[in-house]
């Protein structure tokens, strides 16, 4: 890669593997679903002045609005709600490694929406995935201890990872029919914001802001960094050296997330948690490799 892919490449991944830890100062007094909902409502006006700056034309029919909204309620609602909540529960470097089974919701995605076929690499792959992330929450699961929520937190981020799948999947189908992604991704932040506005309106949670700088400053870290210049950067290096090989942020963002957690955090390290991180990443890579080699194309990840 050229100097100016490498800077791309590296602010993905260390921007998107310091957001998970980020997340964890707006767990406070002010409810998940609104810190959501300030969170992609700061970045959504971002992105729409960004447009309006360079002109990028922002109208579009009722039916695309619709397809935006759907992208919008999965990728950038509902999927930063349950992730969010699953970092009440379990360390931020944990919440990252869950997180890394959307590689594998998105195959079944795709195999049942576009009729990709499941070979056995990428299924292979895929169970080398599978054992990694089990192995890395063992010791945990098997421990007796009711008041840590390990379990119920790990579920927590499946489910973030499943509806996060959905929200690409909806993207690359937007995408097929002709959507541009930067409209898409500025006008489906402005959807999810209001879906999630809508959740917390009808829970009875007050719109409060907490004046704390932690909050105030990772809200926005996560609302300028780890939305509008990551997935910018990102897109950019999609263009620049292809969707194949930016996708290999995904694989490095969870290090980069266990290590700041192994430092502020104090998550201990076992061998389980080695072999299991390693099986993961293998698994990830014989994912993105086959990926590559037969053709395949991933627009979006899906980190927080």
């Amino acid at each position: 890669m050229s100097p100016r892919d490498l800077f791309l490449y590296v602010s993905c991944v260390l921007i998107w593997g310091t957001t998970w830890l980020a997340i964890t100062f707006q767990l406070g007094s002010v409810p998940v679903d609104v810190s959501v909902a300030y969170r992609f409502g700061l970045a959504a006006a971002l992105l729409v002045a960004y447009c309006l700056w360079r002109r990028v034309p922002l109208r579009f029919s009722p039916r695309q609005h619709g397809f935006m909204a759907l992208q919008g309620f999965f990728l950038f609602g509902l999927n930063y709600v349950l992730t969010y909540n699953a970092e009440r529960f379990i360390s931020s470097g944990l919440t990252a490694v869950g997180f890394t089974a959307i590689v594998f919701f998105n195959i079944l995605g795709t195999r049942i929406l576009f009729g990709t076929p499941m070979t056995v690499p990428v299924l292979s792959g895929a169970l080398l995935g599978a054992l990694g992330i089990a192995l890395v929450f063992w010791r945990d699961l098997v421990a007796i201890d009711p008041s840590r929520n390990v379990a119920l937190g790990l579920g927590v981020i499946l489910g973030a990872a499943a509806v996060s799948s959905i929200g690409n999947l909806l993207s690359a189908w937007n995408q097929k029919r002709g959507l541009p992604i930067l409209q898409s991704n500025a006008i489906g932040m402005a959807y999810g914001a209001l879906f999630v506005s809508v959740l917390a309106l009808l829970q009875g949670e007050e719109f409060r802001i907490e004046t704390s700088a932690s909050y105030l400053l990772s809200l926005v870290y996560l609302a300028l960094f780890g939305t509008v210049l990551a997935f910018g950067a990102y897109l950019s290096l999609l263009g620049r050296i292809g969707p194949d090989k930016a996708g290999y942020a995904s694989i490095l963002f969870p290090l980069v997330a266990l290590g700041l957690s192994t430092w502020i955090e104090g998550f201990v390290w076992h061998l389980s948690t080695v072999a299991g991180l390693c099986l993961s990443l293998v698994g990830n890579v014989v994912i993105l490799t086959k990926r590559r080699r037969s053709g395949l194309r991933r627009r979006l990840p899906g980190p927080p």
